[in-house]
This record gives C-alpha cells, structure tokens and sequence, in this order.
C-alpha cells in the first residue's frame, strides 16, 4: 500500500510485525521540516500523530483515500480562503482554513455568511504558502506560521478516523475528528455541498481549490 513509514507510526508498532517495524524505521529518514512543525504543533496539545510517509504524491483526495485505503470522504483538505481588510493597503488579507471532507466542495456563499465575509475568495498558492508556511499539496490542519480561523466540515464526523495532511505532498497522519477539531481549534459549522466529480477532489489538506 506504501513504501515509507513515518518514525513515530513505526514505533507505534508491537507484536508480530515489530521486527517488520523495526526494519522500516532503520530505512526511514527523518521528517522534513514541514512536518515535523506539525508534529510538534499536536505535541504541544498533547497529542502524538502517526504520520505515514509515501513514496508518491497523496496530493488529491482520490490518491491520499487510495494509499491509506480509506473512502475519499475520510480525506480532509485543508483549503484557504481570504477576505481583503478594511483598507487593503495597509490591512493585508485575512485567511481562513476550511477543513474539508474530500466528498464535499466548498460553498462560498455559506462560508462568506458564516464568517460574515462577503468579499471571500480562494487564496493563490502563493498567498496559501504566505499565510500558512507551507506550499500547496501538503497544507496541514494546524502548526501554521500564523493563526488562522479554522471551520470544519460537519460531515468528518461521520467517521471514525479520518486523515489529514502532515505538511509535505508525501505526508499523512489519521486522527479522529474530534481530535482534529481541538487541534485545529476548529468551530464546526455546514460550509459544503455534496459531491465533487473525482478529478476536481484535492488532497489532505493540500490544495487551495474548494
């Protein structure tokens, strides 16, 4: 399913496939930067992540659910949306993270109501990169350079666990969603609608389209 564990799910390994474990980890390099900010933001709440390394790219929904083999609407896309400041001069862009179910897309109209935003757009990736620090397909769901307003997507409760980007395009780690709604210090609220066509579906957090 996967070539590369991460570290930290390889050590969560015991049993029977310890010594498989054991044999991954020794080839396992350490995580990027961009990950291990992630790890490090969910180890200041307490929480340990497994993340899972991959040889390839998980940078759709479609990919991430079929490396982790995982239904698509168990991936979460973190996607950003902005809204320009009073005076755009000197008050910058204001973001927002949506935590989405890769089943879902976004409704901007809902998102603007819901933030009382009415000027919302989807970020640039250069903006996304700016404004989180880290580039499209591996945006996470928490450990951004800045903090940013979260919404999450209702329907991730429907499943048990659910798997998010860990930083980097190759990166995921699964949590449940309540897990990942303090860790992203998300307010739960229905900004989506049902169901993208596969090929528009972006990755665990990894895109800046809805």
């Amino acid at each position: 399913m996967f070539e590369l564990w991460g570290r930290l799910y390889a050590r969560s390994i015991s049993g029977p496939d310890a010594g498989l474990a054991d044999a991954r980890l020794a080839v396992v390099p350490d995580f990027p930067p961009p990950t291990q900010r992630v790890i490090e933001a969910a180890a200041r709440k307490g929480v340990q992540l497994d993340v899972v390394l991959f040889e390839e790219s998980t940078h759709t929904a479609a990919e991430a659910a079929t490396a982790v083999g995982a239904e698509v609407g168990q991936i979460v896309k973190s996607l950003v949306f902005v809204a320009p400041g009073v005076d755009p001069e000197t008050d910058g862009l204001r973001p927002c993270l949506v935590l989405v179910s890769g089943a879902n897309t976004v409704d901007l109209a809902l998102l603007s109501a819901a933030l009382t935003e009415p000027n919302m757009r989807r970020a640039t990736a250069d903006e996304a990169r700016e404004l989180t620090g880290f580039s499209i397909g591996g945006i996470p769901p928490f450990g951004h350079r800045q903090a940013i307003r979260t919404v999450m997507d209702p329907d991730l409760a429907r499943y048990e666990t659910i798997w998010a980007a860990a930083g980097t395009a190759n990166a995921v780690f699964p949590v449940s969603p309540a897990t990942l709604r303090v860790l992203a210090n998300a307010v739960v609220t229905p900004v989506t609608v049902v169901r993208q066509a596969p090929s528009e579906q972006h990755a665990a957090g990894a895109s800046t389209g809805a």
